[in-house]
Protein backbone atom coordinates (compact mmCIF):
# COMPACT_ATOMS: atom_id res chain seq x y z
CA UNK A 1 0.00 0.00 0.00
CA UNK A 2 1.87 3.43 -1.57
CA UNK A 3 0.22 5.19 1.24
CA UNK A 4 2.11 4.07 4.50
CA UNK A 5 4.79 6.62 4.72
CA UNK A 6 6.49 5.91 8.05
CA UNK A 7 6.05 4.57 11.53
CA UNK A 8 4.03 7.25 13.79
CA UNK A 9 5.37 5.54 17.11
CA UNK A 10 6.46 2.68 19.03
CA UNK A 11 3.61 1.35 21.97
CA UNK A 12 5.44 -0.06 24.64
CA UNK A 13 4.16 -1.01 28.12
CA UNK A 14 5.91 0.03 31.38
CA UNK A 15 4.31 -0.92 34.60
CA UNK A 16 5.76 2.70 36.24
CA UNK A 17 5.85 5.99 33.87
CA UNK A 18 8.80 7.83 36.06
CA UNK A 19 10.97 4.96 36.21
CA UNK A 20 10.55 3.98 32.39
CA UNK A 21 10.56 8.08 31.47
CA UNK A 22 13.98 8.26 33.49
CA UNK A 23 15.32 5.35 31.38
CA UNK A 24 14.30 6.47 28.30
CA UNK A 25 15.31 10.20 29.17
CA UNK A 26 18.62 8.94 29.30
CA UNK A 27 18.77 7.58 25.79
CA UNK A 28 17.79 11.88 24.49
CA UNK A 29 13.62 10.76 24.35
CA UNK A 30 11.90 13.98 25.75
CA UNK A 31 8.75 13.97 27.30
CA UNK A 32 5.72 15.57 25.35
CA UNK A 33 2.69 14.85 27.22
CA UNK A 34 0.59 12.00 29.30
CA UNK A 35 -0.81 10.12 30.92
CA UNK A 36 -3.97 10.62 28.36
CA UNK A 37 -6.69 8.88 26.75
CA UNK A 38 -8.26 5.51 28.55
CA UNK A 39 -5.05 3.17 28.68
CA UNK A 40 -3.10 6.06 29.29
CA UNK A 41 -0.49 7.05 27.72
CA UNK A 42 2.37 9.17 27.63
CA UNK A 43 4.83 10.29 25.08
CA UNK A 44 8.05 10.62 24.46
CA UNK A 45 9.80 11.80 21.34
CA UNK A 46 13.55 11.85 20.50
CA UNK A 47 15.54 14.82 18.66
CA UNK A 48 16.17 11.87 15.66
CA UNK A 49 12.18 11.54 14.73
CA UNK A 50 11.56 8.29 17.00
CA UNK A 51 8.15 8.53 18.92
CA UNK A 52 7.25 6.31 21.54
CA UNK A 53 4.00 5.98 23.66
CA UNK A 54 4.86 4.14 27.21
CA UNK A 55 1.38 2.70 27.54
CA UNK A 56 0.25 2.37 31.04
CA UNK A 57 -1.81 -0.29 32.05
CA UNK A 58 0.11 -3.01 33.01
CA UNK A 59 -1.61 -5.26 35.59
CA UNK A 60 0.83 -7.60 36.52
CA UNK A 61 4.51 -7.47 37.77
CA UNK A 62 6.81 -10.20 35.94
CA UNK A 63 10.72 -10.37 35.59
CA UNK A 64 10.63 -11.87 32.28
CA UNK A 65 9.17 -10.51 28.62
CA UNK A 66 7.16 -13.19 27.71
CA UNK A 67 7.64 -12.64 24.07
CA UNK A 68 11.59 -13.18 24.24
CA UNK A 69 12.34 -15.28 27.77
CA UNK A 70 9.94 -18.09 27.82
CA UNK A 71 10.38 -20.96 26.07
CA UNK A 72 6.78 -21.02 24.47
CA UNK A 73 7.12 -18.50 21.56
CA UNK A 74 4.12 -16.30 21.23
CA UNK A 75 2.74 -13.90 18.74
CA UNK A 76 3.50 -10.28 19.08
CA UNK A 77 6.65 -7.40 18.53
CA UNK A 78 9.75 -8.62 19.93
CA UNK A 79 11.61 -5.50 20.26
CA UNK A 80 12.42 -2.07 18.10
CA UNK A 81 15.55 -1.33 16.43
CA UNK A 82 17.18 1.88 16.29
CA UNK A 83 19.05 2.77 13.59
CA UNK A 84 22.25 4.72 14.73
CA UNK A 85 25.19 6.64 12.55
CA UNK A 86 27.96 5.17 15.22
CA UNK A 87 27.45 2.29 16.80
CA UNK A 88 30.82 2.21 18.57
CA UNK A 89 29.80 6.07 20.33
CA UNK A 90 26.08 4.32 21.47
CA UNK A 91 28.12 1.26 22.52
CA UNK A 92 30.25 3.68 24.68
CA UNK A 93 27.45 6.11 25.84
CA UNK A 94 25.12 2.93 26.87
CA UNK A 95 28.06 1.66 29.19
CA UNK A 96 28.56 4.84 30.75
CA UNK A 97 24.90 5.00 31.42
CA UNK A 98 25.92 1.74 33.50
CA UNK A 99 23.19 -0.15 31.09
CA UNK A 100 23.97 -3.56 30.39
CA UNK A 101 23.88 -4.61 26.55
CA UNK A 102 22.25 -8.09 27.00
CA UNK A 103 23.47 -9.40 23.52
CA UNK A 104 26.31 -8.22 21.33
CA UNK A 105 27.67 -6.43 19.49
CA UNK A 106 26.86 -8.62 16.55
CA UNK A 107 28.44 -8.01 13.25
CA UNK A 108 26.08 -8.89 10.69
CA UNK A 109 27.35 -11.11 7.15
CA UNK A 110 27.04 -7.55 5.54
CA UNK A 111 29.05 -5.50 7.84
CA UNK A 112 26.11 -4.27 10.14
CA UNK A 113 26.59 -4.23 13.29
CA UNK A 114 23.63 -4.41 15.86
CA UNK A 115 23.87 -5.01 19.84
CA UNK A 116 20.24 -5.03 22.34
CA UNK A 117 19.95 -3.18 26.02
CA UNK A 118 16.33 -3.86 27.99
CA UNK A 119 14.33 -1.10 29.54
CA UNK A 120 13.29 -1.57 33.19
CA UNK A 121 10.23 -3.68 32.12
CA UNK A 122 12.26 -5.99 30.37
CA UNK A 123 11.39 -4.29 26.84
CA UNK A 124 14.20 -4.98 24.29
CA UNK A 125 15.59 -2.37 21.95
CA UNK A 126 17.98 -2.99 19.51
CA UNK A 127 21.21 -0.63 18.08
CA UNK A 128 21.56 -1.02 14.56
CA UNK A 129 24.19 0.20 12.09
CA UNK A 130 23.91 -0.55 8.62
CA UNK A 131 27.20 -2.06 6.66
CA UNK A 132 29.22 0.98 5.15
CA UNK A 133 28.53 1.50 1.72
CA UNK A 134 30.13 -1.06 -1.33
CA UNK A 135 31.98 1.25 -3.46
CA UNK A 136 31.82 0.37 -7.06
Amino acid sequence: MKEIIGINHVGIRVSELQQARTFYEKLGFKFVAGPIGPEPVAIMVHPGGVAINLILNTNTNVDKNILMDVSEKYPGYTHMALDVSDIQAVENFINQLGIDITEGPITLADGGIMFFIRDPDNNVIEFHQDPPPVRQ
